[in-house]
């Protein structure tokens, strides 16, 4: 008994897949009796004591089930419990069913055995997820029309090669038992049509957090204000559009958003650094249980020893910059065109300064006149997820850094800060029409002696998309291709425009990656970072009402993005 226990972990890892090719292989079998000739002195036997029409019936609905264990398998390899359930009662009623429409005692002992055989081990089948959500791929159902087109190839060679023989195929098609199995093949190509259909145009369920609640704000307010592990972005918790799940102690938390059944964790948990491993941990397998597909955006190098223990595939995504505040200075070659700027506007009587609270209630609506002149000559609208947007209630949360020209608000930024001081950056990066330019080479700079004073040890300026990935012959093929998209896709998006603007500062820059469970998944985890982001489809096709030369000197207006 003690050996048996022992193998109980390796037999559970094991019936997934074992469970999915012995499934699908019982469905294929059904397809193709039901496609086949019966057996003809079982059958007569039968048509002796069965009604016609429950024959009729019984070897129509066994081919239906034959089809649907092949596409249940796809459920029990993917671990859902709710596939488990179906295919227990799916080989049950197959079985009974087999000997009503010819007596093939040998298939119902084979479907009753694999009922048997998969029943202890409903505990490896640990996904709570229905039936409706579970995620049929086009190369699954290809497989699956592959084997209904063998199985109906099958039946008519069988036909022809029967006591048939001596007579035309179409002939023997006005046979009884030709037409009951041409009906009972073409009643499953149809239900797979139907099926493949649907599955092309249902919208994936959200899947729920089970036992996890979008807190109370005050309790992620909580945690940032005393952070022990944060980063200026982890501010975006705020921001009304995450799930989060707490740490026991709730001393800590990990945020995410979830689109269809992709879940993306952004950033590294925030909090205590020795409640980030196990945070981690529970996402992947919450994830896991929701047949979700999990991945992280946005980790630094110091995340990485964390997201490896979980099995994850990594990809650099960009750089970041970051410019430490200590040793600045604003002297030097490579900074004069900023100095020049910012000395420029200060002498034209552009000014500086700082607020938050009550004061930024009382300045939203100027704020948010300057916002929506800003984005009158966008595209795409107001983002989310891991970028923020002008919501009246996030605004709230943050200082903000407001430009003065003459004496009028012209340009504002909202500022992420952090308890522990080690960073500051900018969120929002807004300015009016009136602005005068290079007004955001001011603003930086300013930002930058503010941060100084206030004690802030670096100053970060955002993320360079696809900066520093390496176009080598055995470098990676996602980091090659990222390379070509910098260098040659400037009408997509301004990559090196930005690196270069960031550059003048003369800042550190730090690699940033993403992680998913496979090295595949990870090109669809970037599309779904993007359209989280972008608020779907929809927001990607907003165009800007018109155009406007951009306000600072050689600068994307996503430069700080």
């Amino acid at each position: 008994m003690q050996f048996l226990r022992d193998l109980r972990p390796a037999a559970l890892a094991m019936a997934p897949w074992t469970a999915a090719i012995l499934t699908a292989a019982a469905g294929v079998m059904l397809l193709a009796s039901g496609a086949t000739p019966s057996e003809p002195a079982r059958f007569m036997r039968l048509i002796q004591i069965t009604p016609v029409y429950l024959i009729e019936a019984a070897h129509f609905l066994s081919s239906i089930l034959g089809l649907a264990l092949v596409l249940l398998a796809f459920g029990l390899r993917a671990r859902l419990d709710a596939a488990w359930y179906a295919t227990l009662g799916a080989l049950l009623l197959a079985a009974t069913l087999a000997l009503l429409k010819g007596f093939n005692w040998e298939e119902t002992a084979a479907l009753v055995a694999l009922a048997v055989l998969i029943s202890p081990f409903h505990g490896a089948f640990s996904r709570s997820s229905r039936l409706t959500r579970m995620e049929i791929t086009p190369g699954w159902l290809f497989s699956a029309a592959c084997a209904l087109v063998g199985v109906g190839a099958l039946g008519l060679w069988t036909f022809q090669h029967s006591d048939y023989a001596d007579r035309p195929w179409w002939r023997v098609m006005a046979d009884a038992d030709a037409e009951r199995a041409v009906r009972a093949w073409a009643g499953a190509a149809v239900v797979l049509f139907a099926f493949g259909v649907w599955r092309l145009f249902v919208s994936a369920a959200t899947p729920p957090v089970v036992g996890e609640h979008d807190p109370d704000y005050e309790r992620v307010r909580a945690i940032l204000a005393k952070a022990e592990c944060a980063e200026p972005g982890s501010n975006l918790a705020l921001l009304g559009d995450k799930r989060f799940l707490f740490s026991a102690s709730g001393e800590s938390f990990l945020m995410f958003g979830v689109r269809g059944r992709a879940w993306v964790a952004l950033g590294a948990p925030v909090g205590r650094r020795d409640e980030r491993q196990e945070l981690l941990w529970r996402f992947r397998e919450l994830a896991d249980s929701h047949a979700a597909r999990p991945g992280v955006h946005g980790l630094n190098a110091e995340d990485l020893p964390e997201v490896v223990e979980l099995g994850f595939a990594i990809q650099k995504v960009g750089e970041t910059a970051a410019v430490p505040l200590e040793n600045f200075s604003m002297e030097g070659r490579k900074r004069g065109t900023a100095r020049r700027a910012w000395r420029k506007l200060g002498e034209a009587g552009a000014t500086f300064e700082v607020f938050e609270g009550e004061v930024v209630t009382a300045m939203l609506p100027t704020l948010q006149a300057i916002s929506e002149e800003w984005l009158s000559h966008h595209a795409g609208g107001e983002k989310g997820f891991s970028m923020g947007g002008f919501w009246p209630g996030y605004v709230q949360e943050f200082p903000v850094a407001l430009v003065r020209f003459e004496g009028k608000p012209v340009a504002f930024a909202t500022l992420w800060t952090t308890a522990s001081r080690s960073a500051f950056s900018m969120d929002l990066m807004r300015y009016a029409n009136e602005a005068p330019n290079n007004i955001m080479d001011y603003l930086f700079v300013e930002l930058i002696n503010w941060g100084r004073e206030q004690g802030y040890q670096a100053f970060e300026f955002g993320i360079a998309p696809l900066a520093g990935l390496d176009d080598r012959p055995l470098a990676p093929i996602m980091s090659r291709v990222g390379r070509l998209l910098f260098e040659r896709g400037e009408e997509i998006y301004n990559f090196q425009g930005v690196r270069r603007y960031k550059d003048k500062y003369d800042p550190l820059w730090q690699p940033r990656y993403c992680a998913a469970p496979h090295k595949w998944s990870i090109p669809w985890l970037m599309a779904d970072v993007g359209l989280l982001s972008s608020g779907g489809v929809s927001g990607l096709s907003k165009r800007p009402k018109k155009l406007e030369e951009v306000k600072t000197e050689g600068s994307p207006a996503t430069a700080v993005a």
